[in-house]
Protein backbone atom coordinates (compact mmCIF):
# COMPACT_ATOMS: atom_id res chain seq x y z
CA UNK A 1 0.00 0.00 0.00
CA UNK A 2 2.76 2.37 -0.99
CA UNK A 3 0.27 4.96 -2.24
CA UNK A 4 -1.18 5.59 1.24
CA UNK A 5 0.07 8.80 2.91
CA UNK A 6 2.25 8.31 5.99
CA UNK A 7 5.76 7.53 7.14
CA UNK A 8 7.18 4.00 6.74
CA UNK A 9 6.91 1.74 9.76
CA UNK A 10 9.69 2.45 12.23
CA UNK A 11 11.87 -0.25 13.73
CA UNK A 12 10.08 0.26 17.05
CA UNK A 13 6.67 -0.24 15.45
CA UNK A 14 7.86 -3.41 13.70
CA UNK A 15 9.15 -4.84 16.98
CA UNK A 16 5.89 -4.00 18.77
CA UNK A 17 3.92 -5.62 15.93
CA UNK A 18 6.02 -8.78 16.05
CA UNK A 19 5.54 -9.01 19.81
CA UNK A 20 1.78 -8.68 19.36
CA UNK A 21 1.75 -11.48 16.80
CA UNK A 22 3.53 -13.71 19.28
CA UNK A 23 1.39 -12.85 22.29
CA UNK A 24 -2.12 -12.25 20.96
CA UNK A 25 -4.41 -14.86 19.45
CA UNK A 26 -6.54 -12.86 16.98
CA UNK A 27 -9.45 -15.34 17.27
CA UNK A 28 -11.74 -13.17 15.15
CA UNK A 29 -9.43 -13.48 12.16
CA UNK A 30 -8.77 -17.17 12.72
CA UNK A 31 -12.49 -17.86 12.34
CA UNK A 32 -12.37 -16.71 8.69
CA UNK A 33 -12.88 -19.81 6.57
CA UNK A 34 -13.98 -18.65 3.11
CA UNK A 35 -12.55 -16.37 0.41
CA UNK A 36 -15.03 -15.25 -2.25
CA UNK A 37 -14.45 -12.60 -4.89
CA UNK A 38 -16.93 -10.76 -7.06
CA UNK A 39 -17.92 -7.25 -8.06
CA UNK A 40 -19.96 -4.54 -6.34
CA UNK A 41 -21.39 -1.31 -7.67
CA UNK A 42 -22.57 1.75 -5.76
CA UNK A 43 -26.29 1.48 -5.06
CA UNK A 44 -26.94 4.79 -6.82
CA UNK A 45 -24.42 4.43 -9.69
CA UNK A 46 -23.86 1.21 -11.64
CA UNK A 47 -21.07 2.82 -13.66
CA UNK A 48 -18.88 2.75 -10.55
CA UNK A 49 -17.92 -0.89 -10.09
CA UNK A 50 -15.36 -2.38 -7.71
CA UNK A 51 -13.56 -5.72 -7.53
CA UNK A 52 -14.31 -7.09 -4.06
CA UNK A 53 -12.53 -9.89 -2.17
CA UNK A 54 -14.61 -11.20 0.73
CA UNK A 55 -13.00 -13.03 3.65
CA UNK A 56 -15.90 -14.58 5.51
CA UNK A 57 -16.66 -16.18 8.84
CA UNK A 58 -19.43 -18.79 8.70
CA UNK A 59 -21.24 -17.93 11.95
CA UNK A 60 -24.09 -20.41 11.45
CA UNK A 61 -26.11 -21.96 8.63
CA UNK A 62 -28.00 -18.71 8.08
CA UNK A 63 -25.39 -16.01 8.67
CA UNK A 64 -21.93 -15.07 7.42
CA UNK A 65 -19.93 -11.93 8.16
CA UNK A 66 -17.21 -10.78 5.78
CA UNK A 67 -14.44 -8.21 5.58
CA UNK A 68 -13.82 -6.89 2.08
CA UNK A 69 -10.51 -6.06 0.41
CA UNK A 70 -9.79 -4.58 -3.02
CA UNK A 71 -7.52 -7.45 -4.06
CA UNK A 72 -6.22 -10.83 -3.00
CA UNK A 73 -2.71 -9.52 -2.36
CA UNK A 74 -0.95 -9.02 0.96
CA UNK A 75 -1.03 -5.23 0.51
CA UNK A 76 -4.78 -5.12 -0.20
CA UNK A 77 -6.83 -2.26 1.18
CA UNK A 78 -9.65 -3.00 3.62
CA UNK A 79 -12.57 -1.34 1.84
CA UNK A 80 -15.76 -2.59 3.47
CA UNK A 81 -17.90 -5.24 5.11
CA UNK A 82 -20.73 -7.52 4.02
CA UNK A 83 -23.29 -9.46 6.03
CA UNK A 84 -24.76 -12.48 4.26
CA UNK A 85 -28.01 -14.07 5.37
CA UNK A 86 -30.17 -16.97 4.24
CA UNK A 87 -33.49 -16.64 2.47
CA UNK A 88 -35.15 -17.57 5.77
CA UNK A 89 -33.58 -14.63 7.61
CA UNK A 90 -34.24 -12.27 4.71
CA UNK A 91 -37.93 -13.16 4.81
CA UNK A 92 -37.99 -12.26 8.50
CA UNK A 93 -36.84 -8.67 7.86
CA UNK A 94 -39.32 -5.81 7.73
CA UNK A 95 -39.99 -4.08 4.43
CA UNK A 96 -37.94 -1.01 5.29
CA UNK A 97 -34.85 -3.10 6.06
CA UNK A 98 -35.04 -5.22 2.90
CA UNK A 99 -34.25 -2.24 0.67
CA UNK A 100 -30.60 -2.40 1.78
CA UNK A 101 -30.06 -6.00 0.66
CA UNK A 102 -29.07 -7.57 -2.66
CA UNK A 103 -29.43 -11.10 -4.01
CA UNK A 104 -26.58 -13.43 -4.99
CA UNK A 105 -28.34 -15.73 -7.46
CA UNK A 106 -27.07 -14.12 -10.66
CA UNK A 107 -23.57 -13.62 -9.29
CA UNK A 108 -23.41 -17.38 -8.78
CA UNK A 109 -25.09 -18.63 -11.95
CA UNK A 110 -23.66 -15.86 -14.12
CA UNK A 111 -20.10 -16.76 -13.14
CA UNK A 112 -18.96 -13.51 -11.57
CA UNK A 113 -18.75 -14.88 -8.02
CA UNK A 114 -15.84 -17.25 -7.47
CA UNK A 115 -13.54 -18.74 -4.86
CA UNK A 116 -9.93 -17.80 -5.72
CA UNK A 117 -7.66 -20.84 -5.92
CA UNK A 118 -3.94 -21.37 -6.68
CA UNK A 119 -3.19 -20.50 -10.32
CA UNK A 120 -1.65 -23.94 -10.98
CA UNK A 121 -4.74 -25.79 -9.73
CA UNK A 122 -6.59 -27.46 -12.65
CA UNK A 123 -9.98 -25.90 -13.41
CA UNK A 124 -11.73 -29.21 -12.76
CA UNK A 125 -10.32 -29.18 -9.25
CA UNK A 126 -11.38 -25.57 -8.76
CA UNK A 127 -14.90 -26.42 -9.92
CA UNK A 128 -15.19 -29.26 -7.42
CA UNK A 129 -13.76 -27.17 -4.59
CA UNK A 130 -16.10 -24.22 -5.03
CA UNK A 131 -19.30 -25.94 -6.16
CA UNK A 132 -20.98 -26.56 -2.79
CA UNK A 133 -19.98 -23.18 -1.39
CA UNK A 134 -21.59 -21.44 -4.37
CA UNK A 135 -24.72 -23.57 -4.18
CA UNK A 136 -24.98 -22.47 -0.55
CA UNK A 137 -24.57 -18.81 -1.54
CA UNK A 138 -27.05 -18.89 -4.42
CA UNK A 139 -30.12 -18.32 -2.26
CA UNK A 140 -28.52 -15.85 0.14
CA UNK A 141 -28.74 -12.06 0.44
CA UNK A 142 -26.05 -9.52 1.22
CA UNK A 143 -25.92 -6.12 2.91
CA UNK A 144 -22.71 -4.37 1.91
CA UNK A 145 -21.07 -1.13 2.96
CA UNK A 146 -17.87 0.18 1.42
CA UNK A 147 -15.85 2.61 3.51
CA UNK A 148 -13.04 3.34 1.04
CA UNK A 149 -13.82 4.60 -2.46
CA UNK A 150 -10.74 3.17 -4.16
CA UNK A 151 -12.38 3.36 -7.58
CA UNK A 152 -12.05 7.14 -7.58
CA UNK A 153 -8.44 7.00 -6.41
CA UNK A 154 -8.90 8.01 -2.78
CA UNK A 155 -5.63 7.63 -0.87
CA UNK A 156 -7.54 7.37 2.42
CA UNK A 157 -11.05 6.17 3.40
CA UNK A 158 -12.92 9.44 2.91
CA UNK A 159 -16.54 10.42 3.44
CA UNK A 160 -19.47 8.35 4.70
CA UNK A 161 -19.91 4.63 4.05
CA UNK A 162 -21.62 3.78 0.79
CA UNK A 163 -24.29 1.14 0.23
CA UNK A 164 -23.29 -1.30 -2.50
CA UNK A 165 -25.27 -3.66 -4.70
CA UNK A 166 -24.52 -6.68 -6.90
CA UNK A 167 -25.05 -7.77 -10.50
CA UNK A 168 -28.42 -9.24 -11.46
CA UNK A 169 -28.15 -9.92 -15.20
CA UNK A 170 -25.86 -10.10 -18.23
CA UNK A 171 -24.46 -6.89 -19.65
CA UNK A 172 -24.08 -5.05 -16.34
CA UNK A 173 -20.44 -5.83 -15.54
CA UNK A 174 -17.74 -3.59 -16.98
CA UNK A 175 -15.87 -5.92 -19.39
CA UNK A 176 -12.55 -4.32 -18.42
CA UNK A 177 -12.97 -5.55 -14.82
CA UNK A 178 -13.73 -9.09 -15.97
CA UNK A 179 -10.70 -9.02 -18.28
CA UNK A 180 -8.40 -7.73 -15.55
CA UNK A 181 -9.50 -10.40 -13.08
CA UNK A 182 -8.98 -13.11 -15.68
CA UNK A 183 -5.45 -11.89 -16.37
CA UNK A 184 -4.47 -11.40 -12.71
CA UNK A 185 -6.35 -14.21 -10.95
CA UNK A 186 -7.12 -16.66 -13.75
CA UNK A 187 -10.89 -16.52 -13.17
CA UNK A 188 -12.83 -16.71 -16.44
CA UNK A 189 -16.47 -15.68 -16.07
CA UNK A 190 -17.55 -17.50 -19.24
CA UNK A 191 -15.99 -20.74 -18.02
CA UNK A 192 -17.62 -20.35 -14.61
CA UNK A 193 -21.03 -19.71 -16.17
CA UNK A 194 -20.74 -22.84 -18.29
CA UNK A 195 -19.71 -24.94 -15.28
CA UNK A 196 -22.80 -23.84 -13.38
CA UNK A 197 -25.42 -24.51 -16.05
CA UNK A 198 -26.83 -27.35 -13.97
CA UNK A 199 -27.37 -25.21 -10.87
CA UNK A 200 -31.06 -25.10 -9.85
CA UNK A 201 -33.22 -22.24 -11.04
CA UNK A 202 -33.99 -19.69 -8.35
CA UNK A 203 -36.00 -16.49 -8.38
CA UNK A 204 -34.72 -13.97 -5.82
CA UNK A 205 -37.16 -12.23 -3.52
CA UNK A 206 -38.56 -9.12 -5.27
CA UNK A 207 -37.92 -6.95 -2.20
CA UNK A 208 -34.15 -7.30 -2.71
CA UNK A 209 -32.19 -5.41 -5.38
CA UNK A 210 -34.45 -2.39 -4.93
CA UNK A 211 -32.38 -0.28 -7.33
CA UNK A 212 -33.90 -2.26 -10.22
CA UNK A 213 -37.08 -0.20 -9.75
CA UNK A 214 -35.17 2.93 -10.73
CA UNK A 215 -34.69 4.33 -7.23
CA UNK A 216 -31.77 3.72 -4.89
CA UNK A 217 -30.95 4.29 -1.25
CA UNK A 218 -27.64 5.86 -0.29
CA UNK A 219 -26.02 7.46 2.74
CA UNK A 220 -26.42 11.22 3.04
CA UNK A 221 -25.14 12.48 6.42
CA UNK A 222 -27.09 15.14 8.28
CA UNK A 223 -26.13 17.34 11.20
CA UNK A 224 -28.05 16.48 14.37
CA UNK A 225 -28.09 17.59 17.99
CA UNK A 226 -25.74 15.70 20.28
CA UNK A 227 -27.47 13.77 23.06
CA UNK A 228 -25.65 13.92 26.43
Amino acid sequence: MSDIPGDPLSTTSKIVDMAAVGSQGFPQIKSICEHVCGFHFYAHDMTRQVHAHHLCTHVNEDFRQCVIYDSGKSDAKLIGIEYIISEKLFDSLDADEKKYWHSHNYEVTGGSLALPMPRLMPEKGVQLAERQALLDLQKTYGKTWHTWQVDRGDKLPLGPPQLMMALTKDGQLNPALAKERKEVEGIDIDVKREERKDFPKYTPRPEADGWENGNAWQIKPEKVDMKK
